[in-house]
């Protein structure tokens, strides 16, 4: 859809990266850290002032306890750090539960080490999870359970309840879990993200995989890490070794120079709302209709009041003649199940959103 956008010239809300400047404080820091020599490869697992800094971010909101230097590792973006976890435990035979609509990189991954995928439709309309059906679903060959909250492409989030029904039952198994929090300091309307981290009985069996680039505005970095206890972490950096061996060093020393401001990542989720709550006011008298995001900077619209089109091809057609390209939600689904609904990135500049707005209201 991006290269659909650039070829009508159209305004890109469907790709998932903002459009604004990085803070030239990071900027300065990456300069900083390469005029003083930080240029070589840095320690295999990471940078220790980053992994610092990770664990003690984790440990002070989540209250967990973290060891930085056996349990997090610096990984090329939040999807290596999936990708390395699924390699490290994955083999032929084994299935994998992973709820759709689903992130991209899950489903590759887990057929690439032959396993077997397990998808779970979540609810059509509030995408709340069926726990009744996930336990129908785990068998003996139940290898991981991978979960995503907040949820991309829908902006929904798993409650604390959702938490405490999936330690429950995952508790006397040893069935692994792989949380995907890229977007953990994006939470709309006072809620708090549950982390895995929060929960000792998820934690002591889980993979959880963070991104720099979703936080801190830099996509192109490519910058992440994953989170996990000492024996999990020791087969994860056995393929993080000879996957990537390393991250880039500069941007290592400027993250950890960062981290050490927690309003720098304290503040995202206020700083998000605004647009989101900006992008709904301005199509408000539009014919789409929503549900507001409680996370991630994706907004789903609902378009039955305008077309019976399918999504894919109503999304196209609004790239080529409305000249606003999104993301038809029904690619991520479990027989790419289709409820006429698109995934708009609300992570722009406020010109941006208005004159998407506008387009919008016309449609």
């Amino acid at each position: 859809m991006s290269q659909l956008a650039s070829k009508y010239d159209a305004i890109n809300l469907s790709q998932g990266f903002p459009n604004f400047k990085v803070d030239n404080q990071l900027i300065d820091n990456v300069s900083k850290a390469m005029r003083m020599g930080y240029n070589q490869y840095a320690p295999m697992p990471g940078l220790l002032s980053l992994r610092e800094a990770i664990a003690k971010k984790t440990n002070d909101l989540y209250g967990s306890q973290y060891h930085p230097e056996t349990e997090v590792t610096v990984t090329d973006g939040a999807t290596q750090a999936i990708f390395t976890a699924i390699s490290a435990c994955i083999k032929s035979g084994d299935e994998v539960i992973i709820f759709k609509p689903a992130y991209d990189s899950y489903e590759p991954a887990i057929t690439l080490y032959g396993g077997t995928v397990v998808p779970i439709q979540l609810a059509a309309t509030d995408f709340t999870v069926n726990w009744e059906e996930v336990a129908s679903k785990i068998t003996s060959k139940t290898k991981m359970i991978i979960i995503n909250t907040p949820h991309n492409p829908s902006g929904t989030i798993l409650s604390r309840k959702d938490m405490l029904r999936l330690e429950e039952l995952l508790s006397n198994t040893d069935i692994i879990l792989l949380s995907d929090e890229v977007y953990e300091h994006i939470i709309f309307d006072e809620q708090e993200h549950q982390s895995v981290a929060r929960f000792p009985g998820l934690a002591e069996r889980a993979f959880i995989t963070a991104s720099f680039g979703k936080t801190f505005h830099t996509t192109g970095w490519k910058m992440g890490y994953c989170i996990a206890p000492k024996a999990l972490m020791e087969e994860f950096r056995k393929v993080h070794q000879f996957n990537v061996f390393c991250c880039n060093h500069p941007m290592q020393y400027a993250l950890a120079a960062y981290l050490k401001t927690p309003d720098h990542y304290l503040t995202l989720s206020s700083f998000y709302q605004k647009k989101r709550d900006l992008f709904l006011e301005l199509i408000k008298d539009s014919r789409f209709s929503s549900i507001p995001s409680a996370g991630t900077y994706f907004q789903l619209l609902s378009y039955t009041n305008i077309t019976n089109e399918k999504d894919v091809a109503f999304a196209e057609r609004l790239t080529k003649e409305y000249k606003i390209a999104s993301i038809p939600v029904s690619v991520f689904n479990l027989n790419q199940e289709d409820n006429k609904v698109l995934r708009f990135c609300f992570a722009k500049t406020e010109d941006t959103l208005k004159r998407a707005a506008e387009i919008l209201c016309k449609i």
